[in-house]
């Protein structure tokens, strides 16, 4: 456990820091003077735009960098490049500048993106192929407490303190960041610069060069995909539960964020359960529990009368049954006998896994105009997805 500390770490702060510089915007910037053809919702799209479109444009140059360089330099150079970063942030956060906001989560996006092959290339540099599991399990663990405190913290501190506060916090996670990258100790394979010259950087020819080369090795496509399935769930859900729990249930704000907290938390437990239990149940088994556990949980939602507590509790287990599903997909592509490529399939799944998350925003979008923002109906078109991903991958087993 001890050799993983150093990357778990960086990678909590990492994605902390993202989460928490946009519910900070989101929380505190909406409140400021807004030009007037900048709405608060366009505002809040913007900001969460900010930190995706980035991966959809950026992800071949960033599998590009973990190919041709050695990925702890990568990574420490990319997190260096977060102080310049979050003292722009902390500018538009003093003086109320909200478009220097958007520049700035927008920034965070494209460094998130440039590094991100090469922190989860890290995974297997650390463990070897025998511990890629258990790390890959622990590794999302804590990208996902991340993403559930990095909300909390802001939305708190929104409520209770004044702006000088967030722009401390600010520049001591860029530091805390940076710092951890440097006790990370990894065996790494040496770079790859001819290989990395072959790398397309235009994102639909890397799209389709990156599958061809997947296909080389026996499962990766299924299991990006796999994962993809898995971020095209949870936007949807995460869409859906603020849209039920307002409508259905009537309840407040916070209540809603106490579901959302709930969510995080299931997806934590479910990706550490996956990897400690990689090592006694195979991986396609874990998958088929994810899968059907998410479906029975979500046809409970769907077709019975059921409170506003059994509804905290049953988003839970979905959540916890998604971190199933999700860590034995992550570990395929991490034992993949790719080399030096191995930089490249983890790019070709960030691109994917925006795509998909992409694919649910219009999913979302099209059911709820359709069906007059009946949440039960979205609920139902999740379940439908569970099915169809558990009598693949099953067909696939058999």
């Amino acid at each position: 456990m001890k050799k993983w500390t150093s990357l778990l770490a960086a990678n909590f702060l990492g994605v902390f820091n993202d989460n928490f510089l946009k519910n900070a915007i989101i929380f505190v910037a909406i409140g400021w003077d807004l030009p007037a053809w900048l709405s608060q919702s366009q505002l809040i799209a913007v900001v969460s735009a900010s930190l995706v479109v980035p991966y959809l444009i950026l992800s071949p140059l960033g599998g590009k960098l973990a190919v041709r360089y050695p990925k702890l330099k990568v990574f420490r150079f990319f997190k260096l490049m977060e102080f310049p970063i979050m003292a722009i942030a902390c500018f538009a956060f003093l003086f109320e500048w909200v478009l220097l906001t958007v520049v700035a989560i927008l920034l965070m996006g494209i460094q998130s993106c440039l590094y991100s092959p090469a922190k989860y290339g890290l995974i297997r540099d650390i463990g070897g192929i025998e511990g890629s599991a258990f790390g890959s399990g622990l590794f999302e663990t804590m990208a996902f407490l991340g993403i559930l405190a990095g909300t909390v913290f802001a939305s708190w501190l929104s409520d209770y303190h004044q702006v000088w506060v967030f722009v401390i916090f600010f520049m001591l996670l860029a530091a805390g960041g940076y710092v951890t990258t440097l006790r990370i100790k990894a065996d790494e394979l040496a770079p790859d610069p001819e290989t990395s010259l072959k790398i397309n950087l235009f994102p639909w020819r890397f799209l389709c060069d990156s599958f061809m080369l997947a296909k080389s090795f026996k499962q990766v496509n299924l299991a990006v995909l796999g994962v993809s399935v898995f971020w095209l769930i949870g936007a949807l859900l995460q869409m859906n539960i603020i849209i039920h729990a307002r409508n259905f249930y009537q309840v407040s704000n916070t209540a809603t964020g106490v579901v959302m907290a709930f969510a995080a938390i299931g997806i934590a437990l479910g990706t550490w359960l996956a990897g400690v239990l990689a090592s006694k149940v195979r991986g396609r088994t874990l998958m088929l529990w994810g899968l059907t556990g998410m479906l029975v949980n979500l046809l409970i939602i769907v077709f019975l009368q059921i409170d506003f507590q059994l509804f905290l509790v049953l988003i839970f287990l979905t959540a916890c049954f998604g971190g199933l599903f999700q860590v034995p997909n992550l570990t395929v592509i991490q034992q993949a006998d790719a080399g030096s490529k191995l930089g490249q399939l983890l790019a070709y799944m960030n691109l994917v896994i925006f795509i998909f998350v992409l694919i649910a925003s219009v999913l979302f979008s099209i059911t709820m105009l359709i069906t007059e923002d009946n949440s039960f109906v979205v609920f139902g078109l999740i379940a439908v997805i569970c099915l169809l991903s558990l009598f693949f991958h099953k067909r696939d087993i058999d």
